[in-house]
């Protein structure tokens, strides 16, 4: 694999002057961007997948929704209806994608609508809901919106600075759109994260004065949901079938074995439309379990496309958190939404 990216590095120095080419010609206006007078915040990353992009807007939706009209806009991958949709409850996984769907029934009070078209979606949210603050879901690169703030996420295993052009690395486009961002945020970092090593990720990263840099984690909450009969994690005392179609379930597994728990991995890919053979492989590997109760345990993503096609179903919640520095960036938050 990696002889295979090397060979391929011809294509990532193309790869590479066609993305400065189309951010310097947005740059300077040739191509232009669209403005809107409401706030929006763009959140995404300059990598492909798995820097915690779901966590980080639900974050934002929980800070933000009690005191403004909250809209969250995605394009909603792998879905299979086109242009604008306002999610409503008929909507499943497979027409307006897993996450979009994800935030729509966690959350009372919130407007959920996916469009490829960024500002055909903003404009159309505008029409017709009136939204006082746009989130938009993986957006960093799409510059056809110019946001009014920019979130960058770059895991903590995993700095953007570290990694190189597709396909030769995973970087969408070069390190220096990193200069975009309002904000960076570290995700998925380790639970004891010292001062220190704090202090050298921001050397590495050489922000811009105007630019702040945040550190964040993944917590996964002890009450398993989704089945009507309540467990928690600690009472996992069976094995169980556990089902992931999440770009990197490394951090999940990882924390599943802290916590002593026997597990039967099935992987799929990040997004992953279950098949009727897919659906029909887990319910075998879940009657093999030699328990009572055999469980499937699965990711609140992929929660939202295995809902009412397995029973014993539960998932495990996440929530970001931030380290020592929770009121700064709601502060900062706050403070660019009222002006």
């Amino acid at each position: 694999m990696k002889l295979i990216r090397f060979l391929l590095f011809p294509f990532a120095i193309a790869y590479d002057f066609i993305t400065r080419l189309r951010n310097f010609l947005f740059d300077v206006n040739v191509l232009k961007s669209t403005s809107f007078e409401i706030p929006v915040i763009a959140v995404g990353n300059l990598t492909l997948g798995g820097t915690g992009k779901t966590p980080q807007i639900e974050y934002l939706i929980r800070l933000l929704k009690d005191q403004y009209k909250i809209a969250v806009l995605s394009r909603g991958y792998k879905r299979k209806t086109k242009g604008f949709q306002l999610l409503n409850d008929k909507h499943s996984a497979e027409d307006v994608g897993d996450e979009p769907l994800q935030f729509y029934s966690k959350f009372d009070g919130i407007h959920v609508a996916v469009d490829a078209d960024r500002t055909n979606g903003i404009t159309e949210l505008q029409k017709q809901i009136q939204p006082e603050i746009v989130l938009l879901d993986d957006a960093y690169q799409h510059r056809k919106v110019k946001a009014g703030f920019y979130i960058l996420l770059t895991k903590y295993n995993d700095l953007y600075i570290n990694d190189f052009l597709l396909p030769t690395g995973n970087l969408r486009e070069s390190r220096s759109g990193a200069k975009r961002a309002d904000i960076v945020v570290v995700t998925k970092c380790p639970n004891e994260l010292s001062m220190k090593e704090q202090e050298s990720i921001r050397l590495k990263l050489k922000l811009n004065g105007n630019q702040e840099l945040f550190f964040s984690k993944i917590e996964y909450n002890q009450e398993l949901k989704g089945n009507v009969n309540p467990l928690t994690l600690d009472s996992l005392e069976e094995e169980v079938v556990l089902v992931t179609g999440i770009a990197n379930p490394i951090s999940l597994l990882e924390y599943l074995k802290e916590r002593k728990v026997n597990y039967t991995h099935i992987k799929y890919p990040d997004h992953h439309h279950f098949s009727e053979q897919d659906i029909e492989g887990i319910k075998t590997a879940q009657s093999r379990l030699e328990t009572e109760h055999k469980i499937v345990l699965t990711t609140e993503k992929d929660y939202v496309r295995l809902k009412g096609k397995l029973e014993n179903l539960y998932y495990l919640e996440i929530h970001n958190s931030f380290f020592n520095q929770e009121k700064a960036f709601a502060s900062r938050m706050l403070e660019f939404v009222e002006g």
